[in-house]
């Protein structure tokens, strides 16, 4: 993060531009009589497009307004006479249209304008004008230029001359920009100057173009074409190392000499404040580089530049002190030569005291002052009222002294505007000012009551600019106080302005400002406050982020909260657009989905109407890298190649690896193969490559990011054709039928062929070293051997093989023939129960001849085939326990407690499971219960809480009774825990509630004579609102209370009236006035907008109770078999769904719809109403 200090001010930036105007002459208000003042005119040297109309301008003020000549190469120019010429209206400006035609040269010429009104003549400067000129390049043939490489050249560009004059620059004739460098670079002459010409310069044409400024047109020479002469064909691996270059083309090396300027010495005079350019073009082979000096003393300090390839030094805004003597040292391995150019400045004039415009009383003094200097010294003359003051009228109130003008004793009617002409043979200066006198009491020309707002600690001012004649004395006084301010942290201008170095919290207040002369006085009030900075307390930081993360600048702003705020971003210094993609907040700025185009510089700007603060961070998307180009195979060997290529844009993260992969189109065509992989600092690799493979290579890059996307495939490289060198991998045998053996083995790829027509040659025999062997060739990587014995062993290998001869020969793999079911079952099964769910297994195990095949596992298959409690349905699936190997004991583990089991076992080979032993039964002792199948808790009020819960679904042996532990709690607060004993058939239980604000906490579980299962834990709920329960409670006791829930009672009773009666008369209640819910369709009563109103929809359902919270509950009756829809009206809906506990019919609502329980005390009343 970059915060932008000091503090920027909108005041600040203000006074810095208002320091001229503190020092400013007096303006006079324009309601005053006063003598012309020129305000605006056209440059001295005012050149024009000939394609436009021409504009002069020349504005003036004064009072009475002023009315404007105009001379012409000093002589009077009648406007009035050229239709083409007119003058703008209330002011002087020279229009001249060429829309009816005319040459614009006509019109050329110097020009003057002259403002006058009664009280005298003021002048413009001579304004020359000028036509711009584009001349066209005159017609010329150019020769072939034939040069020596090696030597020095110079073309020469000559271009017409334009006004202004033309840019100059090089060019082929196809537009191409020619190459420019210390050898080759073009003069400020614009020739085109070669140090030393080489083979390559020839390989283009050389066309100077003129580009014209107002006309925006480029003019172009014809080209020169260069035919260099060589020693040396042309090599373009000698070109390589440049150290040899010039050797290798056997081109002579020599010493330096100068192109421009000519000889050892030269001179060039400047003027005082224009930029002055120096220049030195040396030749010589290799190419001289050139240094700048100054003699007697450093190169000036902070205004020297040095351009084209140094040739040229630029010293920007010149003066006296930069007149000496300046050399240029050319230098190469050869030697050096150095050239002396001897600086003159001299100086048009500049003003030392320009004269100002005053303003006297009647029988005061003064004077005007015109000073000015130059090199040479100016010569001053003083006009009045545009003419020569030795030819105007004598004047005993004014005496000329040189430069200066002294006044005495004037008098009104003496008011004139002198001019003050400073002239020497490099140009002129030419300065109005006038006299004038005037009788004027005090005015301040300010709005009345300013407010000025200035932030704390900043430099302020407050103005009060005042006129009158004598020329009044003002004071400054804040908030009513006597004292004068000035002096300390106040400065009073001449002007008015009260300068401040820093305001403070204390300097606010009203501030008045009182001018007075002998004629009166005036007084103005100004109102100033202080507000407090803006700044950033927290801005962007400097971020490095993936593409498509969300990173957050943030920007948090303290500000005087009377100014107000605004925050803006900018990104690389312009207007941020803030998309979809990006939120902007009060305290920062998010980018979602950040992209590499949001990489750059962010900055956070808060401003105010009076300053501004900014921070800067810069925000680094990483990206995967583009993708590799310019794939290049070299060094072409018959087992190796060399692949090159250009690495991608890294996207602001290393590249970390290079991914080479490569493509064959023989075996699998179109299909991208790892080949290997290098570090991400190379970009070249010898490849190991495999015979008889037609290659393709292709790079991809990988940075921290990901992966580029592959590069462009190389060309294609097929090597030639070898036998092969590895056999297959993976050979196995193994039966697939009980007579068979399939022989598979994993295929050679690609790389591995090395040779066309790829075959294997299979070979088997039994395993026996009398046995004989037998043999196949295939192609595909399977061979089935048929009729074989049941589970033999045999002898394989597999060879490759291809036009080229065979691999080394093979490694010898066993395999064996296919396996039959074993043929015999385990005997002597004998079972021992370790505990109610697991038994011990032993038994005798099969001979190994019956096995027919190799055994993987013994495997004992169980069933649970019925419960010892009656009555309780079980699942008989059959379920198995392996145990592997060639063994004769294990454990059978996760049986049911208190079940009768069957067991059966059987012996299993690859084939399958053998013939089934005998069945065993057995039974399991009891276990402890699993927990109860849920526990419910109801509250139906605030002293009891209802339990119930069902059997367990696994009592795993015969229940004793049940356990019932529970404590209070409140927060992190207990109480003790309390104990309840039930019988195995008690499955309810009512608590008694000893504190209505505490919830409680149950433990419960089942038993048998085994002892305790599996406990279930819940908690009682929490009250809506325990705090408001407590207080329920309180004031339900209270008479008031009972009081008003008896009235309310009785506006019920008196609603319930209202509704019988109405419902006795068949009474309707519009309803599509009020409600906007749409009617069925089929409603018989749509049509007249009504329904019939009966109270059976507000009854409750039947069985039902009010909660505590107002809503319908079911009694402990709905858990029966009824409402479950195993009997009564239950239903189902289509779906499944239930809905048996709304289907009520009539006549039971008719028995049972009064048995509702209704709220009797008046706290529950209140709740039933709710």
């Amino acid at each position: 993060m970059v915060l932008h200090r000091p503090h920027l001010t909108c005041a600040g930036i203000a006074f810095a531009l208002y320091l001229h105007h503190l020092v400013s002459a007096i303006e006079v208000p324009l309601d005053l009589p006063q003598p012309p003042t020129i305000t605006k005119q056209s440059v001295k040297d005012y050149i024009v497009d000939p394609r436009d109309n021409i504009f002069i301008e020349c504005e003036a003020k004064g009072n009475p307004v002023p009315t404007f000549s105009w001379t012409r190469n000093g002589k009077f120019f009648n406007v009035a006479k050229d239709p083409k010429v007119s003058m703008r209206r209330r002011s002087g400006t020279l229009v001249i249209d060429f829309h009816s035609g005319g040459r614009p040269e006509d019109y050329e010429g110097e020009y003057q304008c002259f403002a006058r009104n009664d009280y005298g003549t003021a002048l413009s400067s001579k304004i020359h004008l000028q036509v711009s000129k584009s001349p066209l390049w005159p017609k010329e043939k150019v020769d072939v230029i034939e040069v020596d490489e090696g030597a020095p050249l110079s073309l020469q560009c000559n271009p017409p001359p334009g006004l202004p004059s033309p840019v100059i620059f090089w060019m082929s004739s196809s537009m191409e920009p020619i190459h420019q460098d210390k050898r080759v670079s073009q003069g400020q002459n614009g020739d085109l100057y070669f140090s030393n010409v080489m083979l390559q310069d020839a390989q283009t044409d050389y066309s100077c173009n003129a580009r014209f400024h107002f006309t925006h047109t480029i003019q172009q020479k014809n080209p020169y074409t260069l035919k260099v002469k060589t020693k040396k064909p042309h090599n373009e691996t000698s070109l390589r190392n440049h150290t040899d270059m010039y050797s290798a083309r056997g081109v002579t090396e020599t010493t330096p000499s100068f192109m421009y300027p000519y000889g050892t010495s030269s001179s060039q005079m400047v003027l005082r404040g224009v930029d002055l350019l120096l220049e030195c073009i040396a030749s010589g082979v290799p190419a001289p580089d050139i240094m700048w000096y100054k003699k007697g003393g450093e190169l000036p300090a902070g205004k020297t530049k040095l351009e084209n390839f140094n040739k040229a030094l630029r010293i920007s805004n010149v003066s006296e002190e930069d007149s000496g003597e300046y050399f240029c040292l050319a230098s190469n391995k050869m030697g050096s030569i150095r050239h002396t150019i001897s600086v003159r400045v001299k100086a048009a004039p500049y003003w030392l005291d320009e004269p100002q415009n005053l303003i006297l009383a009647p029988g005061e003094d003064g004077r005007l002052v015109c000073r000015a200097n130059g090199n040479p010294k100016p010569a001053i003359q003083w006009l009045v009222n545009g003419e020569p003051i030795e030819a105007s009228p004598p004047n005993p109130s004014r005496e000329v002294a040189g430069d200066t003008i002294v006044f005495r004793d004037t008098q009104i009617g003496s008011s004139a505007v002198y001019q003050c002409n400073a002239s020497n043979e490099h140009g002129y200066l030419l300065a109005n000012a006038f006299v004038s006198v005037l009788d004027v009491p005090p005015r301040i020309l300010a709005p009345r009551n300013q407010l000025i707002k200035v932030i704390q600690y900043n430099r302020t001012r407050l103005d009060c600019p005042f006129f009158g004649s004598p020329i009044p004395t003002l004071r400054w006084f804040k908030n009513g106080q006597g004292n004068t301010l000035d002096g300390g942290n106040y400065k009073a201008h001449e002007n008015g302005s009260l300068e401040m170095n820093m305001a403070r919290k204390e300097d606010q207040g009203i501030y008045t400002c009182v001018a007075t002369n002998i004629l009166g006085k005036a007084e103005a009030q100004v109102r100033l406050e202080v507000k407090d900075p803006t700044r950033i307390v927290r801005g962007p930081e400097d971020q490095v982020v993936k593409r498509g993360s969300m990173p957050r600048l943030h920007c948090r702003v303290k500000h005087d909260p009377t100014l107000k705020l605004t925050v803006t971003w900018l990104k690389d210094d312009a207007p941020l657009y803030i998309g979809n993609r990006m939120k902007k907040e009060d305290d920062g700025l998010t980018i979602y989905g950040v992209a590499e185009k949001d990489q750059g510089d962010y900055t956070c700007v808060a401003s105010t109407e009076l300053d501004k603060d900014s921070a800067k961070a810069y925000l680094t998307v990483l990206e995967r890298p583009d993708r590799p180009r310019d794939l290049e195979l070299t060094d072409l060997a018959e087992r190796s190649v060399r692949l090159t290529w250009i690495p991608g844009d890294d996207n602001n993260s290393p590249i970390t690896d290079y991914i080479v992969q490569f493509e064959e189109d023989r075996f699998q065509p179109g299909t991208w193969h790892n080949h290997s992989r290098y570090p991400g600092s190379v970009n070249s690799a010898v490849l190991s490559l495999s015979p008889y493979v037609n290659y393709q290579f292709r790079v991809i890059a990988v940075n921290d990011v990901g992966s580029s996307l592959p590069s462009v495939p190389s060309e294609r490289y097929q090597t030639n054709g070898a036998r092969p060198e590895i056999n297959p991998t993976g050979v196995q045998g193994a039966g697939t039928q009980k007579n068979n053996m399939e022989i598979t083995w994993t295929p050679l790829n690609a790389t591995q062929a090395y040779g066309p027509n790829l075959r294997y040659i299979v070979r088997w025999r039994r395993r026996d070293p009398r046995g004989s062997w037998y043999n196949e060739t295939v192609k595909t990587p399977r061979h089935v051997v048929w009729n074989t014995p049941i589970y033999v062993p045999y002898e394989i290998k597999v060879q490759a093989e291809n036009d080229f001869g065979r691999a080394p020969e093979p490694d010898t793999v066993i395999g064996y023939s296919g396996e039959d079911y074993p043929k015999a079952a385990p005997t002597d099964v004998r079972i021992r129960v370790l505990n109610s769910t697991a038994i011990a297994l032993t038994w005798t195990r099969v001979h190994l001849d019956t096995i027919q095949g190799q055994l993987k596992e013994y495997r004992a298959y169980f069933w649970r085939d019925s419960s010892l409690l009656k009555n309780l349905w079980v699942s008989k699936k059959r379920q198995y326990v392996s145990f592997p190997g060639d063994r004769n004991r294990g454990i059978v583990s996760r049986l049911f407690p208190y079940s009768n089991y069957k067991l059966e076992m059987v012996v299993t080979n690859g084939r399958g499971d053998g013939p089934r032993s005998e069945i065993k039964e057995f039974p399991t002792p009891e276990g402890v219960p699993s927990s109860p199948r849920y526990l419910r808790i109801r509250q139906p009020n605030l002293e009891s809480i209802n339990l119930e819960w069902d059997h367990p679904e696994h009592p795993n042996g015969v229940l004793t009774g049940y356990n019932l532990r529970y404590q209070a709690f409140n927060g992190s607060k207990t109480g003790r825990t309390l104990v309840e004993n039930f019988s195995p058939n008690q499955t309810r239980f009512t608590l008694q509630r000893t504190d209505p604000i505490s919830r409680y906490r149950f433990f419960l579980r089942a038993r048998t004579q085994v002892g305790d299962g599996e406990t279930i834990v819940e908690e009682s709920p929490a009250l809506l609102n325990e705090a408001y329960t407590k207080n329920h409670v309180d004031i339900a006791t209270q008479g008031w209370f009972i009081g008003l829930m008896c009235a309310i009672a009785l506006l019920v009773l008196i609603l319930l009236i209202v509704c019988f009666i109405k419902r006795s008369r068949g009474g309707k209640y519009p309803v599509r006035d009020n409600k906007d819910e749409h009617l069925n369709p089929e409603d018989k009563n749509v049509e007249d907008g009504s329904f019939d109103y009966s109270d059976e929809d507000n009854k409750p359902l039947p069985n039902s109770q009010t909660s505590l919270d107002g809503t319908i509950k079911q009694q402990e009756s709905d858990d029966s078999l009824v409402d479950y829809g195993e009997g009564g009206e239950g239903q189902f809906n289509e779906d499944g769904s239930f809905i048996g506990q709304y289907t009520v019919k009539k006549d039971k609502e008719e028995t049972e719809g009064n048995e509702s329980s209704e709220a009797t005390s008046p706290v529950n009343a209140i709740y039933s109403l709710a």
